[in-house]
């Protein structure tokens, strides 16, 4: 079965081509992709329990990510969702990764970041998600 991942737009965030790119990459490398575009932090876990997706990828450019990346993992502990693994790509501050892989994200990728470099890291992710 190819791997499965949600990309989701956090909150009201316009910025949608860089997701966009993400997405049809990943489609184009065998991947099943979910865009769901903008929605709530429950939402985006709805839709993720849902699709019974692998990965989750979250998406953002307006510097929400503060507020709504916790929200996102408030919402799966919430729902019990322990096992999905959550990546977050835009224009992220570097001084915010700490923050942001502190929040429970396995994987940041900023502007310039190669397509194949978020490919792969999905995939593994993916790959660890199905051998625990």
């Amino acid at each position: 079965m190819p791997v499965k991942v949600l990309i989701a737009k956090l909150g009201l965030d316009s910025h949608w081509r860089g997701a966009m790119m993400v997405a049809r990459f990943l489609r184009d490398r065998g991947m099943e992709v979910v865009y769901v575009g903008n929605q709530t932090p429950a939402a985006i876990v709805e839709s993720a329990i849902q699709e019974d997706v692998d990965v989750i990828g979250l998406s953002t450019l307006s510097g929400n990510h503060p507020v709504y990346v916790p929200m996102v993992f408030e919402c799966l502990k919430a729902r019990s969702v322990n096992d999905v693994p959550v990546v977050l790509g835009g224009t992220i501050p570097q001084e915010d990764y700490e923050a942001m892989q502190a929040a429970g994200v396995r994987a940041v990728f900023g502007p310039g970041r190669p397509l194949h470099d978020i490919a792969q890291c999905i995939g593994e992710l993916a790959a660890e998600r199905s051998r625990a």
